[in-house]
Formats: structure tokens, sequence, C-alpha cells
């Protein structure tokens, strides 16, 4: 019988990165996948400024960036013409060190994380599914099905279920996926092409033809058409050829294609879960929650997830928290995936409504007023916020506490560079730590020693003005670079309040405690 601390079933990018986390806490992880290997082709493409910040922790961004292809802008066509460009740099560049988008197509980003995990000494057991799971009186007993096609039992306190749409963990749990399907059939093309869509940047068509965007890809003159199709054509998804797709948005925007490398149908969902949690069983990613591609959310917000839970399994099993600090995986984040559902779907189906006067909002109205508004600062930071995920906060969660400045409790980290550097650069321990923006009292000094948090005192600056932050006050940041905690008065017995009512030990403190003994 196999024992781990935690079992992964799924080596998508969400199961990779919640692993990745788990062992760079030094929690032993067994991850599993029915696949032969990783995917030769991919639909998830675009990697936002969150999933960045997220990646520096663990040294990825710069490997992403280097692999992929930075996108400064996204334009817009309608009536066969370019009617509006957006610029990302000039929007982003003072909330984050990533002010774009980047493409990593899934299959190169997953063989990424594959070999950083195989740096860590683990590797995915592929051709091994899992096929049943029972609840063992503290732990799950899991019985996985080999390449050879014999059965094995793996106990495990916790079991993360990665496994996409079709999720056999969520079946398994009973977990109701209440939503619906889109009617129009998505697909996906990798594309050797020229024309002036294949500049580098992002191109959308709002015309009244099918639905079309072109992803630049890595390699000069590639692209990935993500498109969709409608009437008759959307009733036989299986049989459809390139040839079936709408010629006449391609046309629109003057693609001209010379080589298909690649072609893919699929239909979209839009659900939600009833709950990620199970007692020991959770639900990340698409086995959570699935929604239109609007915006390129969907891997993002499943890499969001394991984030979010891997600080918390590992605390757990390392004796630092109890077990009820797992509930707050769920309280964080069904909410944001509700919402994004509900998000992606309003764009999606503005996106490709069918009518008069769908057709003039989106061909006439939108490209007239969206240049407008993208010169007001509010709207620019409004639009980049929440398409980058930096928006996502957990207000109001079971550990978000305080307000000091324009920063709460539950928000990310407001970036603030100086220097040649920034404050998120102290965000690569992984750990609790404090941070104080202008000077740190002797007694909250004091306190953090002698409890092992570490403790950042940043110079004040004008970048902290603008970042919202509040000279002198306390700022409890977690793992995850979210703010627990904000105190104005930077006062020590905050920290003590916090930490004690949640059951939380710091693990530099409790290791001091075990070499002392």
């Amino acid at each position: 019988m196999a024992r781990t601390d935690v079992l992964i079933a799924g080596a998508g990018p969400t199961g990779l990165v919640l692993a990745l986390w788990l062992a760079k806490f030094g929690v032993s992880v067994r991850i599993v996948d029915k696949s032969e290997g990783p995917g030769e082709t991919s639909r998830a493409l675009a990697i936002h400024a969150r999933t960045l910040e997220l990646y520096r922790q663990l040294d990825l961004a710069d490997a992403v960036i280097a692999r992929g292809r930075r996108v400064a802008a996204a334009n817009l066509w309608a009536r066969g013409e370019k009617v509006a460009r957006i610029p990302f740099e000039f929007v982003g560049e003072r909330l984050t060190a990533y002010p774009f988008l980047e493409v990593f197509p899934q299959d190169a980003h997953e063989r990424l994380l594959i070999e950083r995990l195989e740096k860590s000494g683990l590797a995915v057991a592929r051709r091994t599914e899992l096929v049943q799971v029972a609840d063992a009186d503290g732990h799950i007993r899991a019985t996985l099905c080999g390449p050879d096609g014999r059965e094995e039992i793996c106990e495990a306190p916790f079991l993360a279920g990665c496994d996409g749409a079709h999720s056999t963990v969520r079946s398994l749990m009973r977990a109701g996926f209440p939503g619906g399907a889109y009617q129009r059939v998505f697909y996906v093309a990798d594309v050797a092409a020229s024309g002036p869509a294949l500049n580098g940047e992002l191109h959308v068509d709002l015309d009244e033809a099918d639905f079309l965007a072109v992803f630049p890809m890595p390699g000069e003159g590639r692209a990935r058409l993500v498109g969709t199709v409608r009437d008759a054509r959307a009733e036989r998804a299986r049989t459809l050829t390139f040839d079936d797709v709408g010629a006449r948005a391609i046309d629109h925007m003057k693609v001209k294609v010379e080589t298909l490398n690649w072609f893919s149908t699929y239909h979209v969902h839009h659900r939600v879960a009833a709950r990620f949690r199970f007692g020991r069983v959770f639900l990340l990613g698409d086995a959570g929650h699935i929604h239109s591609p609007a915006g390129g959310q969907g891997m993002n917000t499943g890499i969001g997830d394991a984030v979010n839970l891997a600080w918390k399994l590992a605390a757990v099993v390392g004796g630092f928290a109890p077990e009820d600090l797992l509930d707050s995986y769920e309280a964080e984040r069904i909410g944001f995936a509700r919402r994004l559902v509900a998000t992606t779907d309003r764009v999606f189906s503005f996106a490709t409504a069918e009518g008069r006067l769908a057709d003039f909002l989106r061909t006439r109205a939108t490209p007239l007023l969206l240049p407008r508004l993208m010169r007001l600062a509010p709207v620019r930071d409004y639009i980049f916020r929440n398409v980058s995920q930096i928006a996502l906060n957990y207000r109001g969660g079971p550990l978000s506490v305080g307000e000091a400045g324009a920063v709460a409790g539950g928000d990310r980290l407001p970036w603030a560079p100086m220097d040649g550097s920034d404050n998120f650069a102290p965000l690569s321990e992984l750990s609790w730590q404090a941070h104080v923006y202008g000077a740190a009292g002797p007694a909250l000094a004091a306190w953090c020693a002698d409890h092992g948090l570490p403790l950042h005192v940043f110079d004040w600056g004008p970048t902290h003005v603008a970042a919202g932050l509040k000279r002198d006050a306390l700022y409890l940041v977690r793992p995850d670079g979210y703010v627990a905690l904000a105190d104005p008065a930077a006062a020590p017995a905050a920290l003590e309040r916090y930490f004690a009512q949640r059951g939380i030990r710091l693990a530099a403190r409790q290791d001091r405690r075990s070499a002392a003994e």
C-alpha cells in the first residue's frame, strides 16, 4: 500500500502547480494522470499578470516569459477594418511588474511545469487512473488502476481532484455541477498565416459573422485561431473541418492561412460545482468550474485554486494549523468562480449575440466608445485589474481582517516598485511575513523576532502612496501574497490575536523549539 501526504488526480497545469507548491513546502506528493503524456495540442493560451506574479514566487515567471510570447495590445476589428487598439503596457504599468498578456500554449506550459517538478524529484504516474475513493478514519483510501491494469491502494490524508471537466473525483463525490452548455461550437486552429493581424498582437473580430480571435504564437507567422460556428454546422461538431468554419470572419481580418497545422472543435459549458470541499477531498480547476474562454480566465483560475490550497494543505500536514483552515479554500474560491462564470457568460453572449441591435452595438457603438473610455485611467485600471485577476480579493473571508489605507485584509498585496526592486521580492520565501512601509516600532520588531515571523520594512516613498498603502501600518502577508491582516496601529497584539484565533503556528518558531528540545 502506497502512502503520501497529498494525492493529486490530474496532471494538467492545475495539478502540476499544486504539486510544485507542495513540494516547495516539503509535503510528500503523488500525482497521477490517466493520459500517456502531456498534451500535444492545447486550447489554453493566455497567462495573466496575477499568474505570473504567483509564478515569480516559484522562480518560474522568467522561464514562462522566455518561452512564450508577450502580447502588448489587443485590437478590435469591425466591418473589415481595425477600429481600435488597446495597449496593455500603458494600462497596467503602475499595477504590476507584468503589464501584458503572455501567450504560452498549454502543451508547452505543461512540459515546463513537468521539468520543474522532476527537478524536485517528482514524476507524474502516467496511465494511472483513480477509480474509487473511500474515507478511512483520518485519511482517504484511493484505488488506482495502473498501466498494466492492476489495481493498487494509495492512502493519503488528502485528495485533490484536478482531473478536468469530466472529473472522476467530482463524480465519485456525487457533487452537483449545475449550469449549461453554449449552443455554439468552438474551434481551435493552429496555422501559419500572414496579414495585418499577424503582427504579434491579439486581434478580435466584432462583426456579425462568426466570432473569431487571433492569438500570436511563438515563431514567425504562427497564430492560433479561436472561433465559433453557429447555424446547422453546430449540430455536426464532430465532423466539422477547417473548411466548414466561418471564412467570412477570417477574411474580415485579412488573415491569409498558408498552412493548417492542426484543428479541433469542442463544446463549452458554464458550470460551477455545488461545493469545492468534501471532507478530505477537494476540487480544483475545471473539475470545480468551467466557463466560456472569454478573457482567457480558465487555466489562470485553476492555477489560482492550486496556490490557494497548497499553502493551507502544507500548514495542516506540517502541524502548523488545524484542519478547519482548509474550510477557507472553498470560502475564498467558490464565490470567485461563480462570479467569473457569470461575467464570462455575459461577455461571450455580447460577442456572439445575433440580431440588428446586437450587430449595431458590436460593430458601431463599441468601436466608437471603447477607445474613448480607455483614455480614462479608472476605466483602464478596472478592465486590466479584472482581466489580469489582480483585482481578485478575499475580503470578508475567514482569514481576512482589518484595513489600513486603501488596503484591506483579503486584498492582493499591492505592487510597489522601488530602486530597481519591489515589495514582491520577499514573497519568494513562501512564508507568512510582516510588511511595514515606513518605520516599524521596537515592540513589533521584537514580537516578530521572538515568533519567527519575517519582518520587511520598506522606506516610505511615492509608490507606496500610489499603491494605497498606509505609512507605518502593519500588513501581515500570507504565503500566497494576499494580505491577511491590515492594522494601521501596527500593534503586536493584533498579530498575537490573529494567529491565536485561527490556531496557526509559525513554522520558524516551531522549528526553533524542536531544535531546542
